[in-house]
């Protein structure tokens, strides 16, 4: 039974990580086109509310549909979406259509299949993995991602510099195809027992069932309100950084590829460190001092004047987000009953989706007016504030534990 659970999770982290891949070969290569390209803060936003705005709709009837219908399924059918419309960009690329509209309509296609995917993964991996082993296994999980986040943007700028885009999008489609057929061809889990069900209820009453159950645990209730608040707040340090390293640093590919390896390596570091330490006992306490760390280096950004520094910094900051990801995902998958496991990652979504470009929206048109470096020292001191307040809910730390 030990080597069962084993052997499937493998699978699945096997045709995540290829998937993966592709993803973020395309994701960057878009950000840099258009980084280098215009130059501006308002075309970035523009793009990461393409990227995201699809996902904050979708997301709600996505948890239902993870909590609905069969989980690998509704993986497959993601991976496929993604795959289909990349191609069809491709095409339109190769055929002379390279306009920046194009890169903001792949950018929206691909988080329509990102919203059923996202809550489909969160709920999927307890059903096959023991309790006990989920911290490791996210653990895992997040150091294998942070592994492709530091091979990436290495190939991407690569790729970049000796051939076209469409060359990136042709990648993605075939390590998607990969991805899909390692699930359907070699994994085999059975559906959740939800799934089985032959009593159904109206897509509403689900989604409001979800939205009962996290209002009346609050823990949970409490869990996103801070995921709301440091999603705005991390914003200008997720996105900004690449347009301000362009304009305070240089105009270089290396540069932007330079920061995300950092950042990459960081994360890399900080999901073997949580691998063999685990965190503190209670899970917020582990949660709060990462989010204190991140808000503290994130000030220092807009600090330094020399690149290597900013590097380093980048790399701490890189470190302590797995060592924040992982116990919150883990909180979640231990605390929330199987049934509605899939509409909590869901709205989890639908938060992390739509926050961040909130905070483009606020921050993004404040950047062509004001440094970037006073937004990133206001919300890294913001995000420390923040933290003591998450310390004070009783319910949050008491579920940690």
């Amino acid at each position: 039974m030990k080597e069962m659970w084993q052997k499937k999770i493998v699978l699945f982290l096997t045709s995540q990580t290829i998937s993966l891949f592709g993803s973020l070969l395309v994701q960057y290569a878009i950000s840099w086109y258009i980084t280098l390209k215009t130059q501006s803060a308002l075309m970035m936003t523009i793009s990461i509310i393409c990227g995201f705005l699809p996902t904050f709709f979708l997301s709600p009837f996505a948890g239902v549909w993870a909590d609905r219908y069969n989980r690998k399924t509704l993986i497959i059918l993601s991976d496929s979406l993604i795959a289909i419309s990349t191609l069809f960009i491709a095409i339109l690329f190769l055929l002379g259509h390279d306009s920046l509209f194009l890169l903001f309509v792949i950018s929206a296609i691909r988080s329509v299949g990102t919203g059923p995917q996202t809550p489909a993964v969160g709920a999927f991996i307890p059903q096959i993995v023991p309790e006990d082993k989920l911290t490791k296994v996210n653990a895992t999980n997040s150091s294998i991602q942070s592994m492709m986040m530091l091979l990436a943007p290495i190939l991407s700028g690569a790729l970049l510099s000796v051939a076209s885009i469409e060359a990136i999008f042709f990648v993605d489609v075939i390590t998607a195809f990969v991805a899909v057929l390692t699930l359907s061809l070699f994994l085999h889990v059975p559906p959740h027992s939800k799934a089985i069900t032959t009593e159904k209820t109206s897509y509403f009453t689900d989604l409001k069932e979800g939205f009962r159950y996290i209002n009346s645990h609050g823990f949970v209730k409490a869990f996103f309100i801070f995921a709301i608040v440091f999603h705005i707040l991390v914003a200008p340090s997720a996105f900004l950084t690449p347009l301000q390293v362009s304009r305070s640093f240089g105009n270089d590919v290396w540069r932007l590829t330079a920061i995300e390896i950092f950042f990459a390596g960081g994360m890399l570091g900080g999901g073997v460190l949580m691998l063999s330490w685990g965190g503190f006992k209670n899970k917020v306490f582990t949660m709060v001092s990462a989010n204190i760390v991140i808000g503290l280096f994130t000030m220092l950004l807009g600090v330094t004047s020399i690149f290597w520094i900013y590097l380093v910094f980048m790399g701490v900051i890189g470190v302590f987000i797995p060592i924040f990801n992982t116990p919150a995902t883990v909180l979640l998958q231990q605390k929330v009953e199987t049934d509605y496991l899939g509409r909590v990652f869901g709205v989890l979504g639908m938060i992390s989706s739509i926050m961040m470009p909130v905070g483009m929206l606020i921050f993004g048109p404040i950047a062509d007016v004001v440094k970037i470096e006073w937004l990133l020292i206001l919300t890294g001191l913001a995000m420390v504030v923040l933290s003591f307040f998450i310390l004070k809910n009783k319910e949050l730390v008491e579920a940690g534990s």
